[in-house]
């Protein structure tokens, strides 16, 4: 069975995390909601609540098939916490899938190697991708190699899909 970590911290896009986490949990994998700290409950930027399932310091890169950046606010403090930088940055060095939406390729941009890569995002965080070496493209989803990413919630559909896909070549 594959394995999903969905990353969670506060002020995140509700439509961003429920969406990949019900989709994924169709396709029959496990997932985990993986925050600062375990057991802790998370609000979104309207006020929905979610409770993290483990703690990024407790995670590493060998136990997950890929890990899911849902967007909001929520990646500017996820980027916070060095346990969560540093998983991302084990997922990345693995080379395994890792999908971010919205204003989560801020994580990409704080811990993987976007030199040369293909990324999308929401618009305002553009600068930030192409700073970090990315060429940044408009598309409701590009794949570069192991990277996944889209612009916002109405890229949703598009952005599963192409998690799936690439866990099941």
């Amino acid at each position: 069975m594959k394995k999903i970590a969905i990353l969670i911290e506060d002020l995140f896009d509700e439509r961003e995390l429920i969406y990949p986490y019900f989709r994924m949990l169709e396709e029959g994998y496990q997932v985990d909601l993986v925050g600062p700290e375990k057991d802790k409950v998370f609000s979104s930027k309207t006020g929905l609540t979610e409770k993290s399932t483990k703690a990024s310091s407790e995670v590493n890169a060998e136990d997950y098939d890929a890990v899911i950046i849902p967007g909001g606010f929520s990646p500017d403090l996820m980027r916070r916490t060095e346990a969560t930088k540093e998983f991302v940055r084990q997922m990345d060095k693995a080379g395994k899938p890792i999908a971010a939406i919205c204003h989560g390729p801020w994580m990409m941009a704080s811990c993987c190697d976007l030199k040369g890569k293909r990324v999308t995002s929401f618009f305002a965080i553009k600068d930030d991708l192409v700073n970090a070496g990315a060429t940044y493209v408009d598309e409701e989803v590009v794949v570069d190699g192991h990277l996944i990413t889209s612009r916002t919630p109405k890229d949703l559909p598009a952005f599963c899909k192409a998690i799936i896909e690439l866990l099941n070549k």
